[in-house]
């Protein structure tokens, strides 16, 4: 009678199958990790509380008075501002405080108002528009600038740092600056050189007038 002849082969492929299956455990354990310290890394900074609130100054040349307004259907929170004295297009619009710049572009479309055509096309949105943070979770945000901001994406600005000029790109009626600060992923009151504002509704037209303490440049 025959004895039972083996090669030894299926013990070979049974061993590199196992040597797969735990490479292939170890792999799917390292994306895993990975991925879980991913989250952790932009989850985390999102539910610390903000830090204390920086003082923001009106960004705008020091000493210079403007108007700061808003209307129905303009948003909670949300100011304009106007100068009271001089020509509005091209004024230096200025970081509020010490920052580092997130956004530097285009928020909708441009549309074509300018100074030799400000009856032009309006845009849409916020036009040529930048984006400071601020640090503690505050950022600030400054839109319908004239023309490409003067400041670009990563870079540390000074407060009183011109950023852009004065314009009406985007949604904009008249030459003016669309200013808003925000806490996290709240719109908040704006406040000035420690005071508030005032403007924290839409539902009625306010006009405020105050003076640019704005007087620190890096």
């Amino acid at each position: 009678m025959l004895g039972t002849v083996t090669t030894g082969r299926p013990t070979r492929v049974r061993t590199h199958r196992r040597v797969r299956s735990r490479t292939a455990r170890i792999l799917l354990a390292l994306v895993a990790a990975v991925a879980v310290l991913g989250v952790a890394f932009v989850v985390v900074p999102m539910l610390r509380p903000p830090g204390p609130r920086p003082l923001f100054q009106l960004p705008v040349a020091c000493g210079e008075t403007w108007q700061l307004s808003t209307y129905p259907g303009h948003d909670d929170y949300d100011v304009d501002l106007f100068p009271t004295e001089g020509e509005a297009w091209g004024r230096p619009v200025l970081a509020s405080y010490a920052g580092t710049v997130t956004v530097a572009g285009v928020n909708g479309s441009v549309g074509g108002r300018n100074p030799e055509n400000p009856e032009g096309p309006r845009g849409r949105g916020g036009g040529y528009w930048v984006k400071i943070d601020h640090g503690g979770k505050w950022e600030t945000q400054y839109l319908h600038l004239l023309e490409p901001p003067s400041v670009r994406v990563g870079q540390r600005v000074a407060q009183g740092e011109q950023i852009g000029r004065l314009g009406s790109t985007g949604n904009s009626g008249a030459p003016h600056l669309h200013y808003e600060q925000r806490r996290g992923w709240e719109k908040v009151e704006t406040h000035f050189d420690g005071e508030p504002s005032g403007i924290t509704t839409d539902e009625r037209e306010l006009i405020l007038k105050r003076k640019s303490n704005n007087c620190v440049s890096g």
